[in-house]
């Protein structure tokens, strides 16, 4: 990590706010709405995505976001690129034909739903989300990607957590990660 991104990083974690024991007993959430809500800091952010994206080899045809903070930020991202935005949602949420993915949780399984017309074959896609916990959401989210024709060229998100070992299981798939933040140790 150069000193640039270092300073970044250090930067954006300072707006983290860090909720324990939530959603139950042991768990240290990690609130990223703090940087949202301060107008400097969210820029700093989507500009650190943006210029990632903006030029050449690493520009998407189209950004995905995972419901629900993957919204927020995909959505923004897509539209300083002058890209699409494509939701990923629960279950039930969408209105028209979609194909679906089941994935499994700590207790129990999800299941998340894209419509058939979101993507077309080939597309470059940008996959995003607010943090990589076990991987799992991310995981669906590209296949449900991948079962339309679409590349995955990365995932992104603002917050690794590598202990849970999410970014290892999907980059063991081949799946290119990029995170600003990593809360190893914590």
């Amino acid at each position: 990590m150069d000193s640039l991104t270092h300073t970044l990083s250090d930067f954006l974690r300072q707006h983290i706010r860090t909720v324990p024991d939530w959603p139950e007993k042991g768990v240290q959430f990690r609130d990223i709405t703090p940087l949202l809500q301060n107008p400097r800091v969210f820029r700093v952010l989507i500009d650190a995505f943006v210029h990632r994206y903006m030029e050449g080899g690493m520009r998407p045809d189209v950004v995905a976001g995972l419901d629900a903070r993957g919204f927020i930020l995909g959505s923004v991202i897509a539209y300083e690129l002058g890209l699409g935005f494509v939701p990923i949602r629960k279950k039930g949420k969408l209105p028209f034909t979609t194909v679906e993915e089941t994935y499994e949780l700590e207790y129990g399984s999800a299941t998340v739903e894209l419509h058939t017309d979101a993507v077309k074959p080939g597309q470059r896609v940008l996959l995003i989300d607010d943090l990589i916990a076990t991987g799992g959401t991310m995981m669906a989210g590209k296949k449900l990607l991948e079962k339309l024709g679409a590349t995955v060229m990365e995932g992104a998100a603002i917050v690794d957590l590598p202990e849970l070992h999410g970014s290892a299981r999907l980059k063991a798939t081949g799946l290119p990660l990029f995170t600003l933040v990593d809360f190893s140790g914590h």
